[in-house]
Formats: structure tokens, C-alpha cells, sequence
């Protein structure tokens, strides 16, 4: 595949961020894109909504359809999945984007947080998957990418904040998975982790504002999104990969238009990433 001009990319999560990159990254083809995700109203401290993000599509040259989707629950998934199928004439490609993080330790996490984060990571994913596979086993080029890590079991990552981390495998452990059980279908299944963290809300409200000037863009998880969505589904399926990674194998080498801070000179680096 060369472009994405008439596919349709279901995205969870996608009124900001890095799921807002991948959408208007796509819309720049051509592409119909489904923005499923909570924040229907404006938020005091964050930009964009779902019907914001539907316009910017429609700017780029995108077509667009805002669903208010709450991922934790089924019927809202489902009923999204199949309205935009009907709307566009099929789904060729799911973007598992929404995630939840909380970067405490088992003990001080409470049991409530860890369920919240384990609805929408790992049943998320899980649920939004499966509304999802009837439809891409109708596409030429099936998709899924889901944003969750490699399975690092260095030690030094298995003991600070246990409860995100089982949520986060999870995710992978499942999208691994399906790339074996829908292999026969042509369907692929990757996991898309930045190898740098990513100046998004997540970083600036959950983990440490000043983060922010040591990230990256969206933009990069975008152009490493677009490389797996336009790769033939038959043959690149079950990886982890990096951003940063896959974008090299396709020769790119300039990732400085990627810095949030132009002065930027010490990186850091993501979870789960050695």
C-alpha cells in the first residue's frame, strides 16, 4: 500500500495527543477517520475534543465521524464500531490509543485505580478488538496497533509502579496474541511503543511536567504509525516495535523535527524502554 486515501482508522482516545497525530497524519491521505474517545466538552486544562479533532480531519483532507466512546463499556464500542462500518463502508484499521496511567507502587495504589486502568488498558483493548474483527476480515489490509510496550522483564522495571505495568503487558500479551489467532485472515497485530517519552497530557499532568522539554512529539508515533498501517498486513504482524526503530529501517536518520524543545540535548527515556 502506498497511502491510506479512502481506508477507515477507528482510534480510541484520539481527541488529543498522540491518537490526534495518527488521525490528522491519515487525514492527510485521504483517509476516514473515526475519533472515539470521552471528551465530548472542553476541558478546563486540556485541549480538544472529539468534534474539534473531527474538524481538523476535515481540514486535512480527512473524512471524519466523532463517537463519544467510552472504551470500558461494550455496548458504546460496539455500537461506534458498527455505525462507522456502515458509515464508510467498512473498518480497515483499529488504533487501540486510550490508555490509563498511575505510576504508583502495588501498595499505595488503591484497588479501585488499579481497576480503572485495567478496564480501559487491558478490557479496553480487548473489547475494542474484538467489535473490531469482523470488520478488518472484511479489509484487503487489516490492521491493529496497539500502544503498549515491549514485555520487558529487566528487574528493574518489574518493581515501581506494578499495577500500570500488568495493564500495559497486557495490552501487548493481547495484541501478540491476536496476531497469531488472525494470522490466517490477514489480519495483522503490532504493538507501538516511543522510545522517548511524548510531550502529551499524560506526560505533563501524570508523570512530571518537566518532561516535557526532554520529548518528543506526537508526530513521531504518528510517521511510525503510518510506516506498520501502509506495510503489507501479511508480513509485518506480532512485534513490539519502536518508534524511533521503525522508522529507521525505512531510512530515516533526522529525528531532531521530532523535539518538543529545539535545545533539547538529553532525552529521556520511556517506560519499558532499555
Amino acid at each position: 500500500m502506498s497511502n491510506l486515501n479512502g481506508k477507515t482508522l477507528f482510534i480510541t482516545g484520539a481527541s488529543r495527543g498522540i491518537g490526534r497525530e495518527i488521525a490528522l497524519k491519515a487525514a492527510a491521505d485521504g483517509a476516514n477517520i473515526v475519533i472515539a474517545a470521552k471528551s465530548d466538552q472542553p476541558h478546563p486544562k486540556l485541549p480538544g475534543t472529539i468534534h474539534s479533532v473531527a474538524e481538523e480531519v476535515r481540514a486535512a483532507g480527512g473524512q471524519a465521524l466523532a463517537f463519544k466512546v467510552d472504551v470500558r463499556f461494550e455496548d458504546q464500542v460496539s455500537a461506534a464500531m458498527d455505525k462507522a462500518a456502515a458509515e464508510f463502508g467498512g473498518i480497515d484499521a483499529l488504533i487501540n490509543n486510550a490508555s490509563a496511567i498511575n505510576l504508583t507502587n502495588l501498595q499505595n495504589t488503591d484497588i479501585k485505580r488499579f481497576d480503572l486502568m485495567h478496564s480501559i488498558n487491558t478490557r479496553g483493548v480487548l473489547a475494542c478488538s474484538k467489535a473490531a474483527i469482523p470488520h478488518l476480515k472484511k479489509s484487503a489490509n487489516g490492521h491493529i496497533i496497539t500502544l503498549s510496550p515491549p514485555i520487558n522483564l529487566n528487574k528493574h522495571w518489574l518493581g515501581g509502579h506494578i499495577p500500570y505495568t500488568i495493564t500495559k503487558y497486557s495490552m501487548s500479551l493481547l495484541t501478540l496474541g491476536l496476531a497469531e489467532e488472525l494470522r490466517q485472515d490477514g489480519i495483522a497485530a503490532n504493538c507501538l511503543w516511543p522510545k522517548t517519552t511524548i510531550a502529551t497530557a499524560a506526560v505533563e499532568f501524570a508523570i512530571n511536567s518537566d518532561l516535557l522539554k526532554k520529548s518528543r512529539t506526537p508526530a513521531i508515533m504518528a510517521d511510525a504509525a503510518y510506516k506498520i498501517l501502509t506495510s503489507d498486513a501479511k508480513t509485518l504482524s506480532g512485534e513490539t516495535l519502536i518508534d524511533e526503530d521503525i522508522l529507521r529501517q525505512h531510512g530515516q536518520t533526522d529525528f531532531d523535527q521530532y523535539l518538543n524543545d529545539p535545545q533539547c540535548e538529553d532525552l529521556f527515556m520511556d517506560l519499558f524502554v532499555d
